[in-house]
């Protein structure tokens, strides 16, 4: 059948995976599909556009036409854009919760939705017991597409009764692999210097669930009948274990193999290999061996590789082996049993004909699974697709109202933050742009800076632990094991100006530690949090501002999102709830709704740690407390022109009860504070009003305000110190510029999960 004379083959596909060099699985069948279809179809063009989990990227070859980053849910919507205007027929999509950012992969079910042309989705990988997220979030990536491709039978199985797929809409399509023939496992032996020995092998990239240890314990007793045996072990270990574990594993395994006495029979080869260099270890195996530890392996593309070498196969039973070794195409032994391996191994090499059968078993079956019949498997599919979508696809643009588009945030410059910062930590003020060395530092500026550090980590910033260790070490300086309390200034020389600092700027300080111990994944940043926030809690109670308990509150609220059990925490966030509801039902009265009698400076920091405590202790006074504070502030805080803009209470006198308030100045730790509380109300009520005023309060920074100027500077990533009755201040401090940042990072964080909660409210 000749494919490509079809009026539905499309012309102009593209790829969305990883894609070599990026070092993964997925990256190379990614990489081997696009170019099998390619090669196949050479008046089809393709494009990919592949997942980067670094800042950096990769060198990727030519064909890669756009690069998303995992994080940033706007480079799925961007990508989504590009892939509409370009007249893209077809998209092929890679499908792997861990590959795309958002919890359970989520972000890209925004790209998705925003599509207009047909695609077929590769499950590579299909949970018999997801947990719910994961499962509304693959059940919402497979009502987006046209078809999805299973490489198993039991793949076929579980999305038929577990997510309630139409049978007509699945396409089984075998895992390609390369066309390799036929060969005696010695005639390349003497290229690895193993010529003589029997070759066990085993390959891919390493982490600690491919059960490399139970070989390596079966190999006393392999070598025991058979001294010429090796273990060779093919594979770097993989990136992301690298990146937080080191060589943890790989030690572990070179020590067990010195403890058993078999280190001159194991060899490890630390590289990830070219496909050219892989089809040459896989020539060289005698038996090859996929100890993995778990059943829940939907498919395997080393062991498809080596099936379709026509290799001896050795293989615990996960899915995807039970279905490829069936028929005595290859051998299973139970999970975790070294003792079984070490008989089957020394079984096949007891039996040379049982072996050399079992290997052109494997060898036959393999024959559909090359990469050139799979390419036509595939286009026939997309052929399925384009057809049965065209009918009803609509013509141009899908365009929507701004009231439904996610906010345009400007890109994020970390250029004056690095600037600010220092060896030391960040310094206090700026001249313009130019850090002020004579006001030194504070720590209040260095806590704001950890908050920031650490929200970054969740956008998989690179210099974010860097940054985040510098800001801890200052903390950790300015703590006084006297006092229990942080100092707060210092000078440029390094000299603490005073033993204690503001109640203010304790709390601002726990918010910051809470937040490391909330949110951070970096064990070496919660081991020092954890001890400073141990030590420094208890003084929260001795103080008297109510800023400092609402600060106290948000991180004692981003620590129990990980340690909820902490009686003794939990115990202080109750005192100090019970303290702030008491000064609002105290303070209130009608048409001031207010926890004081001024409103100062941070003020939406109060409504936003009632809520939070409403929230999390089923409180429903402190919720409405927080709520109803939070609109009043709100609305005071509205301009009374026809775009109702933000307006912060200005630091230029305040607001009296019943005194004038102050226009100006402006500050932008207003916006921000404004910003996160209307967050928190947003998840607390789920109502878009809250976003649509979190939305607002940010627009404060980008020229929606009084004077119609942008505060925040594009060309340094700083922000100016204010908004006076006639300009801007045009010095970029350390509170302005964080403040901003801090605001940027908590409403994308907040768009990000906005689609896992509306995910997570649709059944399952």
């Amino acid at each position: 059948m000749d494919l490509t004379s079809s009026p539905s083959s499309p012309q102009r596909i593209g790829f969305i995976g990883n894609y070599l060099p990026r070092q993964c699985g997925i990256a190379t069948f990614t990489t081997d599909l696009c170019e099998a279809i390619a090669t196949e179809f050479p008046e089809t063009t393709c494009i990919a556009l592949p997942v980067n989990d670094t800042e950096k990227g990769y060198v990727y070859p030519q064909r890669v036409r756009f690069e998303l980053s995992e994080a940033d849910i706007d480079s799925y919507r961007r990508a989504a854009d590009f892939l509409n205007i370009n007249n893209v027929d077809l998209v092929c999509l890679q499908h792997e919760y861990g590959i795309y950012g958002g919890a359970a992969g989520s972000h890209i079910v925004a790209l998705l939705r925003e599509l207009r042309m047909p695609v077929v989705t590769t499950l590579h990988t299909i949970l018999k017991d997801p947990s719910p997220l994961q499962k509304r979030v693959l059940r919402e990536v497979i009502a987006l597409s046209d078809r999805v491709v299973t490489m198993s039978d039991r793949g076929r199985e579980f999305l038929e009764t577990i997510y309630g797929v139409s049978p007509g809409k699945i396409d089984l399509i075998p895992h390609g692999i390369p066309d390799v023939p036929f060969m005696d496992p010695s005639f390349h032996k003497d290229l690895f210097g193993v010529e003589g020995k029997t070759v066990l092998l085993s390959f891919g990239l390493l982490s600690t669930n491919k059960g490399i240890e139970n070989v390596i314990a079966a190999l006393p007793s392999i070598v025991a009948q058979h001294p010429n045996v090796v273990y060779l072990i093919v594979g770097a270990t993989h990136p992301h274990v690298l990146r937080t574990e080191g060589e943890k594993y790989r030690l572990s395994l070179q020590w067990l193999a010195r403890d058993k006495g078999v280190e001159s029979n194991v060899i490890f080869y630390n590289r990830f290999v070219s496909l050219e260099e892989l089809i040459d270890f896989i020539s060289v195996a005698d038996i090859y061996i996929t100890p993995y530890l778990t059943a829940a392996q939907i498919t395997s593309g080393t062991l498809a590789y080596t099936l379709g070498a026509g290799k001896a196969i050795i293989s615990t039973p996960y899915w995807y082996a039970e279905e490829m070794l069936a028929d005595e195409r290859g051998a299973l032994v139970p999970f975790g049993d070294s003792e079984a391996m070490a008989q089957k191994v020394n079984d096949l090499l007891n039996n040379e004909s049982e072996r050399h059968a079992m290997r052109k078993r494997a060898y036959l079956f393999g024959r559909v699974m090359v990469w050139k019949n799979v390419a036509q498997l595939y286009m026939e599919s997309f052929q399925r697709a384009r057809t049965e979508r065209r009918s009803f696809v609509p013509s141009g643009f899908v365009v929507k109202p701004l009231d439904q588009s996610p906010t345009e945030l400007p890109p994020l410059r970390l250029d004056h933050l690095r600037r600010l910062t220092d060896d030391t930590g960040i310094i206090q003020h700026a001249v313009f742009s130019f850090p002020n060395y004579a006001e030194g530092y504070t720590i209040d500026d260095n806590a704001r800076a950890l908050i920031v550090a650490t929200l970054l980590e969740l956008l998989g910033t690179e210099q974010s632990t860097e940054m985040a260790t510098r800001y801890l070490a200052f903390v950790m300086y300015g703590f006084n094991p006297e006092t229990k309390r942080f100092r707060n200034f210092m000078n440029y020389q390094r000299h603490w100006l005073e033993e204690s600092g503001s109640d203010d700027s304790h709390g601002r300080t726990l918010w910051a530690l809470g937040t490391v111990l909330g949110r951070s994944n970096k064990y070496s940043l919660q081991q020092m949090a954890g001890a400073l926030f141990e030590q420094a809690l208890p003084a929260i109670l001795e103080t008297t501002s109510p800023r400092a308990w609402a600060f106290a509150i948000i991180g004692i609220h981003e620590y129990l999102r990980r340690y909820s059990g902490d009686r003794m925490v939990n115990q202080i966030r109750n005192t100090l709830g019970d303290q702030l509801l008491d000064l609002y039902q105290r303070s209130k009265s009608e048409g001031w709704l207010w926890y004081e009698e001024k409103l100062t400076y941070c003020n939406a920091i109060l409504p936003q740690a009632m809520l939070m405590c409403g929230q999390w202790t089923s409180n429903d006074a402190m919720k409405q407390a927080g709520l109803e504070s939070l609109q009043w502030l709100t609305a005071i805080q509205h301009a009374d022109s026809a775009d109702q803009h933000f307006v912060p209470i200005g630091s230029n006198g305040f607001y009296p009860r019943d005194g004038e308030r102050a226009r100006f100045d402006q500050q932008p730790v207003e916006a921000q504070a404004m910003i996160s509380a209307c967050l928190e109300a947003y998840r607390s009520t789920g109502s878009a009003h809250w976003l649509k005023e979190a939305r607002r309060a940010f627009e404060w920074f980008l020229g929606r305000n009084d004077l119609g100027l942008s505060l925040y500077d594009p060309a340094t990533g700083g922000c100016r110190d204010g908004l006076h009755s006639d300009r801007p201040n045009e010095n970029q401090g350390a509170e302005s510029t964080l403040a901003f940042l801090q605001g940027w990072l908590e409403l994308r964080l907040a768009e990000n999960s906005a689609l896992e909660i509306e995910l997570e409210a649709e059944p399952a």
